[in-house]
């Protein structure tokens, strides 16, 4: 195995499936000669050609067009937007047709697309750079949302992304890209879609997360373990979409408490959804209400003050000993 950060094993996954399969294409903004503005695509258009891994205009709208035109005609196309809130450029694209294709063609087209695109904050990036956009998709049928939380996990998916035959959107966080390096495998592999992986074995609470609020939980689990003596368990969920909520379901009929953490404002996202099912399915296994550590419901703030807007280990804290003494 090799040791590598998140940003290599994401450019490994698409190495693997640009070799792997010809119909796979790679286009965005700068992704070809210069490599991607975090170098993620770095030497892949010489390796593979420019008909491959190419460049396009700085036209959001032109890249979900081309994915899903190619993807109809027998392609399975990574189109990179370059960060997560140029979005909104190709919403249609994303949401109205890829997310769509399958249903309004009565399966004759498909739409295997991975939208791939940097989010996230922590690095006093720019307005429009870090907002966590995925509550947006999440609520979209047809398309699935994808955020690793290690580089083990971003390769894996990566190539069941890749290979899936609906449009996912891939969100990879900025703070993880070269924050550290894991075990690798080289060569093809995958992480199945909608499956949860248990970070941490626990049983007096559950902390539901993903990305890099999933550090930050396990660093708030490894805390209070010190401090009051209790084991918490933590869920990456890995997929929200495709959501795999069984998993979260048997981790509370041991624990009987939970909360859940994300880095996206706290109505409406991720975690509205998850406490949602939860309730459906779990709620004579709860010994207190499900709460949520979330960013608070603003726009998100300048780099001078992210810090204090960020989820800690502190704000963590607080809200596992709010159910453990509920």
């Amino acid at each position: 195995m090799a040791q590598m950060t998140m940003i290599q094993a994401i450019q490994d996954a698409m190495r693997v499936e640009l070799a792997r399969d010809k119909n796979v294409v790679l286009f965005g903004e700068d992704v070809g000669h210069v490599g991607g503005v975090f170098r993620a695509t770095e030497g892949l258009q010489k390796e593979f050609g420019e008909d491959r891994v190419f460049d396009t205009p700085l036209a959001e709208s032109a890249i979900g067009g081309l994915a899903v035109g190619m993807a109809t005609q027998g392609f399975r196309p990574i189109a990179e937007i370059q960060f997560v809130g140029f979005i909104y450029e190709a919403l249609d694209q994303m949401a109205v047709q890829a997310a769509r294709m399958r249903y309004r063609s009565g399966g004759s087209y498909q739409a295997p697309i991975v939208f791939r695109t940097p989010f996230g904050g922590g690095v006093k990036a720019a307005e429009l750079h870090t907002d966590s956009l995925e509550g947006l998709m999440i609520q979209t049928p047809g398309i699935k949302v994808v955020i690793p939380s290690n580089p083990y996990d971003a390769k894996g998916l990566m190539i069941a992304a890749i290979r899936d035959n609906d449009p996912v959107f891939f969100m990879e966080h900025l703070n993880l890209y070269r924050s550290f390096r894991q075990e690798v495998p080289e060569g093809e592999y995958t992480v199945e879609l909608g499956k949860a992986n248990v970070v941490r074995e626990g049983s007096d609470a559950t902390i539901i997360t993903y990305g890099a609020m999933v550090h930050t939980s396990l660093k708030a689990a490894e805390e209070i373990e010190k401090t009051r003596g209790v084991k918490v368990e933590v869920i990456d969920v890995r997929t929200l979409m495709p959501l795999d909520i069984d998993t979260i379901v048997e981790s509370i009929k041991k624990t009987n408490r939970a909360i859940v953490v994300q880095e996206a404002q706290k109505t409406s996202g991720a975690a509205a959804e998850i406490i949602a099912q939860i309730n459906e399915k779990a709620i004579l296994h709860l010994e207190a209400p499900v709460l949520r550590v979330a960013a608070p419901d603003t726009v998100y703030p300048f780099a001078q003050i992210e810090d204090q807007w960020l989820p800690t280990p502190a704000r963590i804290i607080d809200g596992l000993n709010q159910v453990l003494d509920f």
